[in-house]
């Protein structure tokens, strides 16, 4: 256990940014997973509207450093993909 009240305070300090950020993921989770579930069940409307706040969500999350810029990068163009195929209507894995 840290004796300095400097070390104390750090530790309170990295314990709220890890809670605050572990719901900034989990939000990225949830919401990544009910567009693949719109995506799955074909709803194009409402997938491009989500994919909208998803962007801004993930991009938030990279500039705040809770994600790495090139993982939110890729996972915008993977659900941006999907949603392309099925407003196409080409099916692939």
């Amino acid at each position: 256990m840290p004796i300095k009240h400097a070390a104390l305070k750090q530790l309170r300090k990295d314990a709220r940014r890890n809670s605050r950020n572990q719901a900034a993921r989990s939000r990225l989770r949830t919401l990544s997973k009910r567009f693949l579930e719109l995506v799955k069940n074909r709803q194009s409307q409402e997938a491009a509207v989500l994919l909208r706040t998803l962007s801004k969500e993930f991009d938030h999350a990279a500039a705040k450093r809770i994600i790495h810029a090139n993982a939110a990068a890729r996972h915008k163009s993977r659900m941006s993909v999907k949603l392309n195929q099925l407003s196409s209507g080409t099916r692939t894995q």
